[in-house]
């Protein structure tokens, strides 16, 4: 099984995270023998990896092609792959899509777990569709489509593709957070922001584009105060909203009631206490009124947030976070782990928000949301901004090279739709 989350020890090498626990060979073998076998089998299926490097020098798309190749030394009957593609550039997707098919026709049965529709699509024969953890339907990629899927998945027809509006006016106005020249440095002590220059204006969505693991998460936490900054400053002109990328460890305090939870933020003014007494009748009041306007499926606002759905405990760090209008709002990862149904409900509302003149900072990995809500797009690779594009005109395949560190264009697959009318066109998957 390749996990969604790495299985590596980060002070091995990659040779020794692959030879670790096998029998028969693997620690059996010389180092010699072990290198060059991993080699040959890298270069067959064009991984790229050398199997004497530090797994923590690697990158996040190569630390999935270690897993991968870990996987194929091993020579399995039956490979899982759980999420996939979460770390990887539309061209690293592309080339292990090109792998698992080869596989296919050489005998292995492959499990393929994804929410992205256009790559299930694109790589499998059959689709079996999970809905509250219930199987609901299992049908052959040949009499479906992605529309047919999300309505399997969510019971509804939806609709993800961009969404229509009008362009932002940027000179007559001032921005509402600004970043100048922001660095920091990691746990190692290794800087993992450089030098971030970045205005986000009312009325826009500016999307952080980027391979999991490039500085994302330090971003995030430098804009909120967890971390500090070795050079360079960061001005909000406003209260900030905070939709976290993890939501149970940064959002929700898991024991507490939905009620607590959605009032997190107020729990110290009237009306919801007085004289540092809470009133947990006007709390109850407030908390019925947010769960119906946001929609929030739950027992009732005792329940504790734990027991929520991801998409349902997603709702309410939302609501909590929207409801006061913040001018400025930061949204991390904010549809991680939803289904399509739920992700068009949170798309929805930050567009709303950005309509009503929010100035809107999203970090996702996901770059088909990133291409469907933003207005502007800033690469980020290594802790740099290495491209700002427009979103209503920016190339898919150039946004991959950007998140893979590179700056020209080539004629490579694409992620997406492209990826799936690629394969359908090239018949490099499918017979």
């Amino acid at each position: 099984m390749v996990h969604q989350h790495f299985m590596l020890v980060e002070r091995f090498t990659v040779a020794e995270n692959i030879a670790l626990g096998q029998t028969g060979r693997g620690w059996q073998d010389n180092s010699r023998t072990l290198h060059q076998r991993l080699k040959t089998l890298s270069a067959h299926y064009g991984l790229g990896i050398d199997p004497a490097a530090p797994v923590w020098q690697l990158s996040i798309g190569e630390r999935q092609r270690v897993e991968i190749l870990k996987a194929l030394d091993r020579q399995v009957d039956v490979l899982i792959l759980d999420e996939p593609t979460a770390v990887l550039t539309p061209q690293e997707t592309a080339g292990l899509m090109t792998i698992l098919r080869e596989l296919a026709v050489q005998g292995t049965a492959i499990i393929f777990i994804s929410h992205k529709l256009n790559e299930v699509l694109a790589l499998c024969d059959r689709i079996t569709v999970l809905r509250d953890g219930q199987r609901v339907g299992s049908v052959p990629v040949a009499d479906c489509d992605a529309h047919h899927l999300t309505e399997l998945m969510v019971g509804r027809e939806v609709n993800l593709d961009r969404l229509d509006r009008a362009a932002v006016e940027v000179i007559a106005c001032s921005p509402l957070l600004s970043l100048e020249q922001v660095s920091a440095v990691g746990h190692h002590r290794l800087p993992v922001l450089r030098n971030i220059n970045l205005q986000i204006y009312p009325g826009e969505i500016v999307g952080i584009a980027g391979v999991d693991g490039n500085g994302q998460q330090e971003l995030e936490e430098a804009i909120i105060g967890l971390r500090s900054l070795t050079h360079g400053q960061i001005h909000r002109n406003g209260t900030l909203a905070h939709i976290p990328s993890d939501r149970y460890s940064m959002g929700l305090i898991s024991e507490f009631s939905v009620t607590e939870n959605l009032l997190l933020r107020d729990i110290d003014r009237p009306p919801f206490s007085h004289k540092g007494v809470l009133r947990p009748a006007q709390m109850v009041k407030q908390a019925i009124a947010l769960v119906q306007q946001y929609l929030i499926r739950t027992p009732s606002v005792h329940t504790p947030s734990a027991i929520l759905s991801g998409g349902n405990a997603q709702k309410v760090i939302i609501a909590r976070e929207l409801c006061r209008n913040h001018p400025i709002i930061l949204a991390a990862q904010p549809t991680r782990g939803l289904d399509v149904g739920a992700m068009e409900y949170v798309h929805a509302q930050l567009m709303a928000q950005r309509d009503a003149g929010a100035a809107i900072l999203l970090i996702s990995t996901e770059l088909d949301e990133i291409l469907r809500l933003c207005d502007r797009i800033a690469v980020l690779y290594e802790g740099q901004i290495v491209g700002l594009l427009n979103a209503a005109t920016a190339d898919v395949n150039h946004l991959g090279l950007l998140m893979a560190g590179k700056t020209q264009v080539t004629d490579a697959p694409q992620t997406s739709t492209q990826i799936y009318d690629f394969f359908e066109k090239s018949q490099i998957l499918r017979p």
